[in-house]
């Protein structure tokens, strides 16, 4: 049963005291600061999850942990029926979180100096990979177009390719910027891998996350071809609000690349924690419903903000948001002469990301996060304007 429990948009809508927890977005910045930063949801997680965590909790014991032997079937089950993505339960490896994910994926497939392609502006850990696996960062700039919205210079992303090249880590949907990649652009990009021999390290922890009747691509669910050279990394963590429960999963189609990886974890714990297992298990199975109603609430709040833009700052252009709950906000046409994420932390108290620490082509942009109620994105855009003002 996937959809067990009427939801509705009201529970969206609560205020939740965060700060008494140990939440790193509330408490990073001073109190009278609005924390609209990190990809962190200002929502309850689904009652489901919470339901099984609690029983689990109450249980008392909590030892190694091993696999629920349902899950593989319940993820098969899952990506075949939200993004026609048929896999085999073997080609699953669990992990702890996507930031290790792709940091394994550059060991298991590199040496020293070889070079990994990522396009900016991209979630700044991906671009930590290069030094902190030796690696030469081949970086390709997406063109943004005049209506706000990128696409990919295929021309410098093949010119960027070297015989070094043995990595491409693809973020789709691409935080910061809100991008789907169209099934013809993962086709390109998918089939330029294949041409040159390089491996395909695709993030794909946002979607869940697509607009306007848009449905997830897996770049892996391609060809046979292109399967064969990715890794696929997804996750309940964003989707359900669970991240402070650490839970991933690797999809490999190819045996000899997943073995390849999980030698690359050899010596270090990669696997996830008990109640990640758990909250996975149920999230995943049970919660389907919730999460339809969560991606409405989140269309909801991006109109507003288009709105509230147009009307009170016409001068902040905001990327068309195609998916994440992270809009990304061009400040170069408003009269302010500083680093935009500096003077609205102090002018406004609102708490965003700098754009400058996505790469090349994130300078005079900021990061901010939409996955709140209502309210309270209001207030943060109030406080905006009046600053700006």
């Amino acid at each position: 049963m996937h959809n067990e429990s009427m939801v509705n948009e009201a529970q969206f809508q609560h205020r939740l005291d965060r700060r008494s927890t140990e939440s790193v977005k509330w408490n990073r910045f001073e109190e009278d600061v609005l924390p609209m930063w990190v990809a962190d949801m200002d929502f309850l997680c689904p009652p489901q999850v919470i339901e099984v965590l609690k029983a689990r909790v109450e249980h008392g014991v909590f030892g190694y942990p091993c696999e629920p032997p349902e899950l593989r079937g319940i993820i098969v089950d899952r990506l075949e029926r939200r993004y026609d993505w048929t896999i085999d339960p073997e080609w699953i490896t669990f992990i702890p979180n996507v930031f290790a994910g792709f940091h394994l994926a550059a060991h298991a497939v590199t040496r020293p100096k070889d070079g990994v392609l990522l396009t900016t502006p991209l979630y700044h850990p991906m671009l930590l990979v290069p030094k902190n696996v030796e690696l030469q960062g081949q970086i390709v700039e997406l063109d943004r177009r005049a209506d706000g919205g990128y696409s990919v210079p295929f021309d410098r992303f093949e010119d960027a390719i070297t015989g070094r090249t043995e990595l491409f880590i693809l973020c789709n949907p691409h935080n910061p910027i809100g991008k789907v990649y169209t099934h013809d652009e993962l086709e390109t990009m998918g089939e330029l891998c294949v041409k040159h021999d390089i491996i395909i390290c695709s993030d794909e922890i946002h979607s869940d996350f697509v607009y306007d009747g848009r449905k997830h691509v897996p770049i892996a669910s391609l060809s046979k071809e292109i399967a064969d050279r990715t890794i696929t990394l997804m996750s309940p963590v964003k989707s359900f609000n669970v991240a402070g429960i650490p839970f991933a999963f690797a999809v490999i189609p190819n045996p000899r690349l997943r073995e390849q990886y999980a030698n690359a974890g050899k010596g270090l714990v990669i696997h996830p924690s008990a109640l990640g297992f758990i909250a996975a298990t149920a999230a995943f199975e049970h919660c389907d419903a919730w999460s339809d109603q969560l991606v409405k609430v989140l269309e909801s709040n991006r109109a507003f903000m288009v709105d509230y833009l147009q009307r009170e700052l016409p001068d902040v252009k905001m990327t068309p948001l195609q998916g994440t709950y992270l809009t990304w906000l061009d400040f170069r046409e408003t009269p302010i002469s500083e680093n935009p994420y500096e003077f609205l932390l102090k002018n406004a108290k609102v708490a965003t990301n700098d754009g400058r620490i996505f790469g090349p082509g994130g300078d005079g942009f900021i990061r901010l996060n939409i996955a709140c109620p209502k309210a309270l994105l209001e207030e943060g855009l109030e406080r905006i304007r009046s600053a700006l003002r």
